[in-house]
């Protein structure tokens, strides 16, 4: 059967793009496309850029060079427009401690004027994906790491975005957590939302339909799980050997300079 998000135009499209901070250097010259409905994995060394490229993507920074677009509007010039249809999980997402489970999706909604006659479907909808109707009295400070993680999905995903980005969500969560958080992931995807997730779990990694592999504020690679890993026992050690080939290049380079 003929995929149809392989003949419709990507959801996002990064061209030649670059940052720079003051002397630093975040991304050089990045380009990407992300087809709808698919869930789009970055990653890579610590620094190389993937924090950066899904701010951008979020129009919580702007390119020095280069464009995006989301779903054929500009983040630089259609950004409130591109407000209503993206979620963005920072790795540190501002959940409220002091109020409840059901107080803190309840805000969220009042952000995103959802309207009263659907609340509560949407609210048992992703706090039963998450499993956490059975804590609506429980203060977010009280929950543990995975849940709170669960919460803050929950609180993306209460407006339904057409484009969800989660930065490193399941960083430093149990693992049986992190299972659940990519179960979620799966149910989303499959209503046919398109997710671009940075991870540090290459077991992750493998749950992508498309990788892009980042390393020094570039894009070394990009394919799918399985194209990135041929040739090599996993996907650990095709990255590990992709990285060090490039770095022995700079290196190389620098010494007949």
């Amino acid at each position: 059967m003929n995929d149809p998000a392989a003949n419709s135009p990507p959801l996002v499209e990064v061209k030649n793009v670059s940052v720079h901070f003051k002397t630093v250097q975040a991304l050089k010259d990045v380009s990407l496309k992300v087809a709808r409905g698919k869930i789009f994995g970055l990653v890579g060394s610590d620094g190389a850029g993937k924090s950066t490229l899904l701010r951008l993507i979020a129009t919580m920074i702007r390119p020095s060079a280069g464009t995006i677009s989301i779903g054929g509007l500009d983040v630089v010039n259609e950004r409130r427009k591109i407000k209503t249809i993206i979620g963005y999980m920072p790795q540190r997402f501002g959940l409220y401690q002091d109020l409840s489970v059901e107080e803190n999706i309840d805000f969220f909604m009042d952000i995103f004027n959802i309207p009263k006659s659907q609340r509560k479907m949407r609210k048992d909808k992703y706090l039963g994906f998450s499993n956490l109707l059975p804590f609506l009295d429980r203060p977010a400070g009280n929950l543990s790491g995975g849940m709170k993680q669960k919460l803050g999905l929950a609180c993306v995903l209460v407006h339904e975005p057409q484009l969800l980005l989660l930065d490193e969500p399941t960083n430093g969560v149990d693992p049986v957590s992190r299972s659940e958080f990519w179960e979620i992931l799966s149910n989303m995807k499959q209503e046919g939302m398109t997710i671009m997730v940075s991870t540090a779990y290459l077991d992750e990694g493998e749950k992508c339909d498309q990788l892009a592999l980042m390393h020094n504020s570039v894009i070394l690679d990009s394919s799918t799980p399985a194209l990135m890993r041929q040739n090599f026992a996993n996907l650990e050690e095709a990255m590990i050997a992709r990285i060090k080939e490039v770095d022995k290049g700079l290196v190389n380079d620098n010494f007949h300079v």
